[in-house]
């Protein structure tokens, strides 16, 4: 809402006086960051903090940033969630490219607790059509996106629950630093991979056995990710190329501070 003095409660967001934690803002040119930056404000958010549900007016955009997470679920007619994809600090959820309101398709909820800052929509637009670069920007992240969608979609249709179990808890590790202990529950586990919780515990329990993972309470502890990074599938990869690409260093890289 672009009220109160987000300048300053954005400083508090980050301690060294910079922009927010997300890449995509990070990855902005000065002129460009001047435009959106007296529209941001910063906000804490929950673990399944609604941001849209299908239908909402999407007013807003939502940039996770540090180790927050957000999660797009899809509801199938038997009543299942389905997690389609993860965003993080890399991007952004709501009115990417739109010009003007359009409705929310899925079901856009908070995954890993953490701050955000929010944009209006409106005011995206505004400075989207003073700015080619800054348009470029938001269409190209759009396009990674894209690629994120197409890539869960291959993902579902030909890797084993055991890859994709892999795939996720490595995902989900990217974006919060590298930390080993990665706050997913097996419920949660089972809504990203669109199956039941039994069978998501007997394959925690597999890599359990194997030395690879340990559980705690509302957690996962990884013991050894190389070995849980062999028993993954490649689509990560395959999706930090694209994005190295076309939006280079945006993509979150524990190693390289980002």
């Amino acid at each position: 809402d672009g009220s109160g003095e987000p300048s300053m409660t954005l400083r508090q967001q980050d301690p060294a006086g910079g922009r927010p934690f997300n890449n995509l803002l990070r990855r902005l040119n000065d002129a460009d960051f001047a435009l959106v930056e007296p529209h941001l404000v910063a906000t804490d958010a929950n673990p399944n903090d609604l941001l849209y549900s299908p239908g909402d007016d999407v007013e807003t955009v939502h940039f996770p940033c540090g180790p927050s997470l957000v999660s797009y679920l899809v509801t199938n007619e038997d009543g299942r969630d389905v997690e389609t994809i993860l965003i993080g600090r890399e991007g952004a959820v709501g009115g990417i490219v739109s010009q003007g309101f359009l409705p929310a398709y899925t079901r856009i909820t908070v995954k890993f607790a953490g701050p955000f800052v929010r944009l209006p929509v409106a005011k995206l637009d505004a400075a989207k059509s003073k700015s080619r670069t800054l348009n470029g920007i938001f269409a190209r992240y759009a396009d990674c996106m894209l690629a994120q969608i197409f890539q869960s979609t291959a993902c579902n249709a030909i890797h084993s629950i055991e890859q994709r179990t892999a795939k996720w808890i490595i995902s989900a590790m990217e974006r919060t630093d590298g930390d080993e202990v990665v706050p997913l529950t097996h419920e949660q586990l089972a809504t990203l991979l669109g199956v039941g919780r039994s069978y998501t515990s007997r394959v925690i329990q597999a890599f359990k056995a194997e030395g690879t993972l340990e559980t705690r309470r509302g957690s996962i502890l990884v013991r050894n990710p190389e070995a849980l990074r062999a028993r993954s599938c490649r689509c990560n990869e395959a999706v930090k190329s694209h994005f190295d690409e076309v939006l280079r260093g945006v993509y979150p890289d524990p190693d390289k501070g980002n």
